[in-house]
């Protein structure tokens, strides 16, 4: 009994991977959340640091999340493109580098990029434009929504002539856990201007993510890829068409949301549930909306 026993006892380093794999699947908004209950389960503070300092860096990355800068002048992004060393991460808009506090997510310093840390004049020129039409949008879009846009390759390109390429992010998030929801929206355009073709091409990733979880535990975990192309002309053209298509591509992907949101009790909820509950009586699709499931379960069963 005792060999079994010691052969079923996990290894420091399994422990470390299985509370990584929670916190890397905490849903938006989340992980401190379930930092706290991993904490207490693993009752050992240099298994839980190591485990956390690996995952809440990827965590904060993948869901692009904001954070407010110590001296108020703006927000920044914790995104890969973003990301310098040391924990720091440029805010291109502010021209200012802060210091990130990964396991608390919190800003813990701030300072003025340097000259090698930024683009050149002629890509600052194109990034600066397509900022400020995205920025337009995303005020538009997204009540709560945040962007910047980087340049991911060919920053020290100094005029026509090379190729480079801006990354467009995106990020809108509403945390209500006192409602039991919580919610993102994170989106990633990788811009690349061609110039021997002069086209400009495009290719997004979109994330959404929800969680509803009072008296149960309903999770989205949506992806959407697309690709467009246009012509590549001066930055504010340029600006004005990328952010075009963009929008087009977000507003039609949100919408086919919505569209398949309708669909649901017609199709998915039915295909889910066996054809007779508990009950042993047919569920009223057509009056899903006045039909109470706990009132009526309750009453069958006799539950007070």
């Amino acid at each position: 009994m005792a060999d079994e026993e010691e052969e079923s006892e996990l290894s420091d380093k399994q422990k470390v991977e299985i509370a990584k794999w929670f916190l890397l699947n905490s849903p938006p908004g989340e992980i401190q959340y379930v930092a706290k209950d991993v904490k207490s389960i693993l009752n050992d503070d240099v298994l839980f640091d190591e485990a956390a300092s690996e995952a809440f860096p990827v965590y904060n990355k993948s869901h692009l999340i904001c954070l407010p800068l110590p001296n108020r002048s703006g927000d920044v992004l914790v995104t890969s493109f973003s990301e310098l060393e040391g924990n720091a991460f440029l805010d291109p808009r502010t021209t200012q580098v802060a210091t990130v506090d990964h396991v608390k997510q919190v800003c813990t310093g701030v300072r003025p990029a340097a000259d090698e840390e930024l683009p050149s004049p002629y890509i600052e020129e194109y990034r600066c434009s397509l900022d400020a039409e995205i920025l337009k949008y995303v005020e538009e879009a997204y009540p709560k929504g945040v962007c910047s846009v980087y340049c991911a390759n060919g920053k020290d390109v100094e005029g026509p002539g090379a190729d480079f390429e801006l990354a467009v992010v995106i990020s809108a998030a509403r945390h209500s856990p006192q409602n039991f929801c919580n919610g993102s929206w994170c989106s990633i355009w990788n811009v690349e201007f061609k110039d021997e073709q002069q086209t400009v091409e495009i290719k997004g990733k979109i994330q959404v993510g929800a969680h509803y979880f009072e008296e149960g535990n309903v999770q989205l975990d949506a992806k959407h890829e697309c690709k467009d192309a246009t012509l590549f002309q001066a930055s504010d053209d340029c600006a004005v068409a990328i952010s075009g298509i963009i929008r087009h591509h977000e507003t039609e992907y949100m919408a086919s949301l919505e569209a398949s949101y309708l669909s649901l009790p017609d199709s998915t909820f039915k295909d889910l549930r066996r054809k007779l509950p508990v009950t042993r009586t047919l569920f009223p699709w057509h009056n899903t909306l006045q039909f109470s499931l706990t009132r009526e379960v309750s009453k069958e069963l006799g539950i007070k």
